[in-house]
């Protein structure tokens, strides 16, 4: 007999099931990683959520006529401003986060001290309630607002008044962002259906680009690269191409009620600024949340929320994100952060002084000989791994040997269906199987038709148990015939057989009637 092969490895069954939930991708991971907690009793709606650009990022969320600033570390109201005479509609940040500035339905903008809460300015222009007011991300100086009165007004906060009256829309302005790139640059959307990019510098306050969403927008933001900007309206978010001549780059239709807010989001490495990727993230009225990969053009990660979202929120660290539901709750998902390594506490250590002893190490000591085994891997290092011991199961061991026939048996008797065709398989392709079927007794060939009466209509397993099960009745034919627990064994088979033939009938009738339905709701 020929010597066993030494790197023989366990057999594994070829025909793997398809698990039934898509495995989790390392992005889902990384979203599904934010641990959500609520924050209830926010009274009404919430309208607005933005986060401070300097750490350690507080957030500020509008909800009926108070403005509420949030410690992200506890997630606790550090203060609250309710100096508005009307339902607080949005709120924005100044660069340097010591000044927030919040409008209300009345058309009132005010600017307060974010750690005083004193109200520094009033602007007052608008004639109608404003929906949106933004600062720039590189100016002090100035910011822009819009709303009911069609009107987008670029102001000079120190003096408060408006330096532009930017007119073009023709209903209601509900959004805009400032340009990364320009503090000159802006973006508005109205429920005209239309995106306007503005620059401050041109005369005449003409508008300097013009898309058409095709519904009303609700939401609009620019991308980090200063040329593509999403917009939201309807159940769809769309990309722009600014700087290619306002061209639609992409349409994500996954919602399937109105989308109320879009953000910018990052996902990638801990602690290295330029591996991050950024991300498109969106809320709507279906209560879900959806982020979209605009590099890849397809939505990376999805989850439900139990009511309509209104607004939604990512900080500059990427350790927190905040949604804003339409019943006064906010669900805040905050990312566990890794702590310190520990060559960063040992080196701390090192300096304080503190120096630890070490005895000298020689060959005539048993560590000696086995320093450095404990050393964990570095970055960059080249690992060379050993062989590791293959445990081997016992029908293994049986095939390792050439005993087939035992080795069918003994996986029979283990009803494990995984291994069972694993070793069918393998019998196949040493062209053995139905050798071991011609030699099995009456008690091992009953073990052998249960199994299959049980697992020959699985349809992972139907491809090679079927074609099987017709040689073991073309074969044993006769030793059937005599036995009468075989003929029983038989009688089951036939009936899980033709019970699976009335399940597929029955699953190809539904189909009849369901697809024709289906067509006619897509062309709808």
């Amino acid at each position: 007999m020929a010597e066993p092969n030494s790197t023989f490895k366990p057999i594994k069954p070829k025909l793997k099931p398809k698990p039934r939930t898509p495995k989790q991708t390392p992005e889902s991971k990384y979203w599904s990683s934010f641990k959500t907690h609520q924050i209830p009793d926010l009274i009404s709606s919430i309208t607005s959520l933005t986060f401070s650009p300097s750490p350690p990022h507080p957030f500020a969320a509008t909800h009926s006529t108070s403005l509420k600033i949030f410690n992200p570390q506890t997630l606790s109201p550090s203060s609250t401003i309710s100096s508005f005479s009307d339902v607080v509609s949005s709120a924005s940040f100044r660069c340097d986060g010591l000044l927030i500035a919040a409008s209300d339905l009345s058309g009132l903008i005010q600017v307060f001290d974010v750690k005083t809460r004193t109200p520094l300015r009033k602007l007052r222009s608008h004639t109608r309630p404003v929906r949106f007011l933004k600062y720039p991300l590189h100016d002090k100086l100035h910011l822009v607002s819009g709303g009911d009165d069609a009107v987008v007004k670029y102001w000079d906060v120190a003096s408060e008044t408006p330096l532009l009256e930017l007119l073009g829309h023709k209903d209601y302005v509900r959004c805009g962002d400032f340009s990364p790139v320009s503090h000159e640059m802006c973006v508005t959307g109205s429920y005209d259906h239309t995106v306007k990019l503005w620059d401050v510098r041109v005369t005449g306050s003409k508008t300097v680009m013009e898309v058409n969403h095709g519904k009303p927008v609700e939401s609009v933001v620019f991308l980090p690269s200063g040329g593509l900007v999403a917009t939201a309206g309807g159940n769809s978010v769309r990309i722009w191409d600014f700087i290619g001549g306002g061209k639609m780059v992409y349409s994500m239709e996954s919602h399937t009620k109105t989308v109320t807010s879009v953000c910018v989001g990052r996902v990638g490495k801990e602690n290295v600024e330029e591996g991050r990727e950024h991300r498109v993230l969106s809320v709507g009225l279906d209560g879900y949340m959806k982020v979209f990969d605009y590099g890849r053009m397809k939505v990376t990660h999805s989850r439900r929320f139990p009511a309509p979202l209104m607004s939604i929120g990512f900080s500059p660290d990427c350790g927190v994100r905040v949604i804003g539901s339409s019943n006064g709750v906010m669900y805040v998902g905050k990312r566990k952060m890794k702590e310190e390594n520990v060559e960063s506490s040992l080196r701390s250590f090192w300096s304080l002084g503190v120096e630890q002893e070490r005895r000298v190490m020689r060959p005539s000591y048993f560590r000696y000989f086995h320093r450095g085994q404990g050393e964990k891997p570095k970055e960059g290092d080249y690992l060379v791994m050993g062989p590791k011991k293959v445990k081997l199961a016992e029908h293994d061991k049986l095939l390792k040997k050439f005993r087939h026939k035992e080795a069918l048996v003994s996986v029979l008797g283990n009803k494990n269906p995984e291994n069972v065709v694993a070793v069918m398989e393998e019998l196949v392709a040493r062209r053995k199987l139905l050798k071991c079927v011609e030699n099995l007794d009456n008690e091992e060939l009953g073990s052998l038709l249960m199994f299959l009466q049980k697992y020959s209509t699985v349809p992972r397993f139907s491809g090679l148990l079927m074609g099987l099960t017709k040689k073991v009745l073309e074969m044993r034919v006769e030793d059937i015939r005599a036995s009468e627990a075989l003929k029983g064994q038989i009688r089951n088979l036939k009936r899980s057989v033709e019970e699976e033939i009335r399940i597929q009938h029955s699953l190809q009738e539904l189909q009849g009637i369901i697809s024709p339905l289906l067509r006619i709701a897509g062309r709808g």
